[in-house]
């Protein structure tokens, strides 16, 4: 076996990495494109099963399916670069997502129905409402301002004597409704004074430390 793709495959998946046994649904597979595309970027190894044993693409079929995803159910279309590896006889392919600039990309789901993922560990989740109000303010180019209103600096001094704080718990401890609670926090992650966290059932947030180069064992 070729080193180069054995070294790939033992890693297993993870944030930069998912396997796909056999891709038969381009609306499925664009969710994972979206979710690469939406992140850090990301390889998928088609022809490779979950616990990492070859089994081999089954025809060119499957890449033309990754092409639809690509072409037809992202939005924007993500431009991957691939390459084919004969694994004992078996074919690899490898496809190589790049990480938007601009985010984010949606895929179509169901017709007419886009929604935009992003890749936590090994898993594509759905992106947060907050997470898409980020991304329209990191588009956007007004500047933020930031005013110091109570609400801001109870969020501040909470997280400055607990690890991490929930929106659900900061609508609570402020008295508002979840879209200021979200417009507040946006705020303060825009300008690098908090981070975030997430996981499939929820987001966290907590105060970025300049020293830890904005890295976070989510």
């Amino acid at each position: 076996m070729n080193a180069y793709i054995q070294k790939l495959i033992l890693q297993g998946e993870h944030q930069k990495q998912d396997f796909k046994f056999q891709v038969n649904d381009s609306r499925k597979i664009a969710r994972t494109l979206s979710a690469f595309a939406n992140t850090n970027g990301g390889k998928l190894l088609i022809g490779v099963k979950d616990n990492g044993v070859v089994a081999g693409v089954r025809s060119d079929e499957e890449f033309y399916m990754i092409e639809a995803a690509a072409q037809m159910y992202c939005k924007p279309t993500i431009d991957f670069a691939h390459r084919a590896w004969n694994v004992d006889g078996k074919t690899v392919l490898e496809i190589d997502i790049p990480e938007l600039e601009k985010k984010p990309c949606f895929a179509e789901n169901e017709p007419d129905k886009w929604m935009a993922y992003i890749r936590v560990r090994d898993q594509n989740i759905l992106a947060t409402t907050l997470q898409l109000k980020l991304w329209k303010r990191k588009n956007s180019n007004n500047g933020t301002f930031i005013r110091y209103s109570e609400k801001e600096k109870l969020l501040l001094q909470y997280l400055e004597e607990h690890p991490f704080i929930t929106i659900g718990k900061f609508c609570k401890l402020a008295s508002i409704p979840r879209y200021l609670a979200e417009n507040l926090i946006v705020n303060l992650l825009i300008t690098d004074i908090i981070e975030m966290g997430q996981t499939e059932k929820m987001s966290w947030f907590r105060l970025k430390d300049p020293d830890d180069g904005g890295q976070w064992d989510q």
